[in-house]
């Protein structure tokens, strides 16, 4: 986003800039809270939290040190043309874990600084605000678990498929094939024990798969810049 400001408008930004200091375990936001500040982090560590609202079973952590950023639901707030008056609530709660030196933005002055910036070129943006975003890369990482349980769910079910095939033409053959009645009977309360076996196993894990949460993010919101472009 900086790379592609120019001097008079990251002039601008740097004027509305304010130094701030955290102790370690401060609690800088919480996850709900309103935002009201975009920090920009100088010296230190902290831990950026979510349980996505409070969902049972649901948790993702990041560690966010100099370089990073939190508090970036105003920024995508302040660039939205359309967005209302109040402030966004916050996706995550951040904590430090050590001393923390930062420049913050204020949410009026982020809303400033973003009109200016919204007559840039902004497709460049996005791919940027996506590919450093927590919220982002959250979401991401969360539609790949749901995709590969599904694939994962698909490649038992196969699996169970061709088994029970395949045991039942070794019970005909072996019916088709073998003299003698008991031997038949014998393969036939083996096959019926393992297909029922195979069966159970694929319920257990269905079952299981199903009481896992299925971890799907909301989509994070995103400016429109389509008013802009046109």
């Amino acid at each position: 986003m900086f790379e592609q400001m120019d001097d008079q408008l990251m002039d601008a930004m740097c004027d509305r800039l304010k130094p701030v200091l955290y102790t370690e375990d401060s609690c800088i936001v919480r996850e709900g809270d309103p935002v009201n500040e975009m920090l920009f982090i100088m010296r230190g560590k902290l831990e950026s939290m979510t349980t996505n609202g409070g969902r049972t079973g649901f948790f993702n952590s990041d560690i966010l040190k100099a370089g990073d950023f939190c508090g970036e639901e105003l920024l995508t707030w302040a660039l939205d043309p359309h967005s209302s008056s109040s402030l966004p609530s916050s996706t995550r709660t951040v904590k430090t874990l050590s001393e923390v030196e930062a420049f913050a933005l204020m949410a009026d002055d982020l809303k400033f600084v973003a009109s200016q910036f919204r007559r840039l070129h902004c497709k460049q943006l996005q791919h940027t605000f996506r590919f450093y975003s927590p919220q982002w890369r959250t979401w991401a990482a969360c539609f790949i678990q749901a995709a590969w349980r599904r694939y994962s769910r698909k490649k038992l079910e196969d699996s169970l498929h061709e088994e029970e095939i395949r045991l039942q033409a070794a019970m005909a053959s072996s019916g088709a094939h073998s003299p003698s009645l008991g031997a038949t009977l014998y393969a036939s309360r083996f096959a019926a024990n393992v297909l029922r076996t195979l069966r159970r196993s694929g319920t257990r894990k269905a079952r299981l798969q199903e009481r896992l949460p299925v971890m799907l993010l909301q989509k994070p919101a995103e400016p429109d810049f389509s008013a802009e472009e046109h």
